[in-house]
């Protein structure tokens, strides 16, 4: 029972690491992908329209937030599954 109580805690902080490692990897792809594939867009977008550009940029935040959740809930699953 004692080793059960014991696991929660540690089982927590390891899916808590996991996840932040995931995420911290995905946001730096991302950046850089954004940023190869669409900076120029983006820029030309922010000179020319600044409210389509502020639309654009909240969609783009939104997607980010909505794909990291989305595989970071299947790798946690994964994770999870595995050490089960």
């Amino acid at each position: 029972m004692k080793g059960e109580v014991e696991d929660k805690p540690t089982h927590a902080v390891r899916s808590f690491l996991i996840e932040l490692a995931v995420y911290a990897g995905l946001v730096i792809v991302y950046v850089f992908f954004v940023i190869a594939l669409l900076g120029g867009w983006l820029y030309e977008l922010n000179e020319h329209n600044k409210t389509r550009y502020a639309f654009v940029a909240l969609l783009l935040i939104v997607g980010q937030g909505i794909v990291l959740e989305m595989v970071t809930s299947l790798l946690l699953r994964l994770i999870r599954s595995r050490a089960e």
